[in-house]
């Protein structure tokens, strides 16, 4: 599809239209015939006399890089939705569609491989049209749920006002409801044209960039328009000051501030960071400042990208899409400003977690610098990743979103001319706690301070709002406790949040005139992080628990509660309270969407089942059948061995993060061993009454 705009607008030849992938330039992405990474490409459009210039991002589909689709919606102000004819709305064009709107961004519809109506579900010209209509009503229930009330109505997609295409970007063919009143074309001629073999003549009528590029000239909106009301949702800071009117304008003369997207490292040219600019015009040598890292560096020269190549252009107005050399400590999701201290844009919140981990190693000793540049380069462009050192057993751990996510980053590894040998996927685990306990008193080493530390498990309402960054530590704290009140914390402790940590845990000060807690607050914090990076079970992230101090009795002398002193006792206090408090390990439940004929729907469900999973929904769609489910993930490693065997290769299914669901009881002990054994550590949990301080 992306080759057939990239024609039409004379960046490629239309002869390789089609086959050149122009967008998917890495080697990979070629052999796989996916797209991994995002690529942007600026595009000239004439329609009726008129020029327009279009930044697009092409973004991959699968669901492991859905990291790279949630960046690029901060760039853009409108996504042209592609979706599979037969397929038809599925749980990832559910996801990004989600994104889109909670970002502002307005979708369009493009409905693709109408071809396969033809020849695999052989439907009649009217029975295409009806299929089509239950497409864009399902799309539209999406919106319908997910859009902001003053949108929903406006941004609903309808054939009559071309805000939906159709076509066969194999075939390079497409048209919308103008294009068809003007060229004369209806579903009968599309039948005839496969059912006649003819398709050459109506890739010539009806070109598919017209459809799609002409949808969003008209439905798309300019950026100093989007701008006008994308500001207020993405960008925390007063919109009536000086800057604020500036961005909101999209105005070219104003301060420069960037939001960026996308960070590459080049071996030629360094860091590359690509991001939207939202207000001013960038210029090779102007000095920046990079507001998260509190850094000012200088920008070397100014590109745009186009697919793989850059193109050098020496300053470019806001609502472009610049990509600049010269930023050393650039990182996707930053804030670039010509000014200091200026309101940084929300941070980007990503829908999944990394769920699967590998151990990587270098083949050969004397490689080892390499791979910690080769992952350093990794995780600067693809922050989905995450990399870990443990420090137990001196492994070097990366984990992702899925099997496929850590295929491709050891692929691009081994492109790095290094050797390296991977562990076979291992499964992330979170811990928390099934009900309260405490408080339990934790002494210092040196016994002259007393710390009094309880846990209570949060609710997940709470958990989620902290992972969708409602709930934050830069929030007001009126705001907040107004909050924790209305989901039913008592009014003093909603007041006294210390901390709210991103994996979903809070620390609450309920002491009452206790001397010295504010010097001592960073210690006891300290002790409170390094619980929650390592929790007690299984030395995994600990997830959903408020840790509560109830009582703090310092000693006098400041040398006596120093840092080496509290942040033992607070570890010690937590580990008691979370260990007295039934810990469970939670293991990530992925949901699966299978589709296959309805003979299948046994043998489907006789694989879901011997895998710990259960189906949740069953529904027929003329001849396919689809089945909803939910599957551990520890249990998809050889899922598509067994479901091809099993259907014969007829079933088609896709995976997705779910929830974290509590490890059955039976199997609790057994993992717990196996992971702690893993990690370097004895077989078996602390006691809680080993941290336990007695008066």
């Amino acid at each position: 599809m992306s080759d057939s705009l990239l024609a039409a607008t004379g960046l490629l030849s239309p002869s390789v239209a089609g086959q050149a992938l122009a967008l998917d330039s890495m080697e990979l992405e070629q052999q796989r015939q996916m797209t991994i990474k995002a690529a942007n490409v600026t595009l000239h459009y004439e329609t009726d006399g008129k020029s327009y210039v279009i930044n697009m991002i092409d973004t991959p589909g699968h669901i492991d890089f859905t990291g790279r689709v949630t960046r690029s919606l901060r760039a853009i102000d409108g996504a042209c939705v592609v979706c599979d004819a037969v397929e038809g709305v599925m749980t990832q064009t559910e996801t990004v569609t989600r994104q889109a709107l909670e970002e502002r961004v307005r979708p369009v519809l493009y409905i693709n491989k109408i071809d396969r109506l033809v020849k695999e579900l052989r439907l009649n010209p009217e029975q295409m049209q009806n299929w089509l209509a239950k497409i864009i009503s399902n799309f539209n229930q999406l919106i319908n749920v997910y859009a902001e009330p003053e949108y929903r109505e406006k941004w609903k997609v309808s054939i009559q006002d071309s805000s939906v295409a159709f076509g066969s970007a194999k075939d390079r063919w497409g048209f919308n409801f103008d294009i068809a009143q003007k060229r004369g074309v209806k579903f009968a001629d599309i039948y005839e044209s496969y059912t006649s073999g003819n398709i050459s003549e109506l890739a010539e009528k009806c070109p598919l960039h017209d459809a799609v590029l002409s949808m969003v000239v008209k439905h798309h909106p300019p950026p100093h328009v989007a701008q006008a009301y994308r500001i207020p949702k993405i960008w925390p800071g007063d919109i009536n000051s000086d800057l604020g009117k500036s961005l909101v304008n999209c105005d070219d003369n104003g301060p420069i501030v960037m939001m960026i997207t996308n960070v590459i490292v080049d071996p030629q040219a360094g860091v590359i960071a690509t991001g939207r600019l939202f207000s001013g015009t960038v210029r090779s040598g102007d000095r920046v400042h990079l507001i998260g890292a509190k850094r000012e560096e200088r920008i070397q020269s100014v590109n745009i990208f186009m697919g793989s190549h850059r193109e050098i252009v020496n300053d470019i107005p806001a609502g472009n899409i610049p990509a600049l050399l010269g930023l050393e400590h650039a990182r996707a999701g930053e804030t670039l400003g010509i000014e200091k201290g200026i309101s940084s844009f929300e941070s980007i919140k990503y829908v999944s977690e990394p769920v699967v981990t590998i151990a990587v190693e270098s083949k050969h000793p004397r490689d080892l610098p390499k791979l910690v540049e080769g992952l350093r380069r990794l995780v600067i462009e693809d922050p989905t990743l995450v990399v870990k050192i443990n420090e137990e057993s001196g492994e070097t751990l990366l984990s992702g979103m899925g099997v496929l996510h850590l295929e491709i980053a050891s692929s691009l590894l081994q492109d790095m001319d290094l050797e390296i040998v991977t562990s076979p996927p291992l499964i992330n685990y979170r811990e928390t706690i099934r009900k309260p306990a405490g408080p339990f008193m934790a002494k210092s080493p040196n016994r002259h301070n007393k710390l009094f530390l309880r846990v209570e498990p949060l609710t997940e309402e709470i958990v989620t709002m902290i992972r969708t960054g409602q709930l934050n530590e830069n929030m007001d704290k009126k705001a907040l406790a107004t909050i924790l009140r209305d989901k039913g914390w008592t009014p003093d402790e909603a007041r006294k949040v210390i901390s709210i940590e991103e994996r979903g845990n809070m620390l609450v000060d309920a002491t009452k005139g206790v001397q010295f807690l504010q010097e001592s607050m960073d210690s006891i914090l300290s002790g409170f992080n390094d619980i929650l990076g390592s929790g007690p079970l299984a030395y995994e992230f600990v997830r959903g628990v408020k840790v509560v101090l109830d009582h703090y009795v310092p000693h006098e002398d400041p040398a006596h509660r120093t840092y080496a002193q509290l942040m033992p006792a607070s570890r010690r206090g937590i580990l008691a309270a979370l260990l007295s408090a039934d810990p469970v390990l939670l293991e990530p439940m992925q949901g699966i969407e299978v589709k296959c004929p309805s003979d299948q729907i046994g043998a489907v469900a006789g694989v879901i089942s011997s895998k710990r999973g259960k189906m949740l929904n069953v529904v027929q769609k003329e001849i396919l059948t689809i089945i909803d489910g939910e599957i551990p993930a520890s249990e998809t490693f050889d899922l598509s061995e067994m479901m091809r065997g099993a259907t014969a290769g007829k079933a088609i299914w896709n995976l997705h993060f779910k929830a974290w669901t509590p490890v059955p009881t039976s199997m609790l002990s057994q993992i717990v061993t196996e992971t702690r054994k893993r990690k370097g550590l004895s077989p078996e949990p602390p006691n809680p009454s080993e941290f336990i301080d007695r008066e």
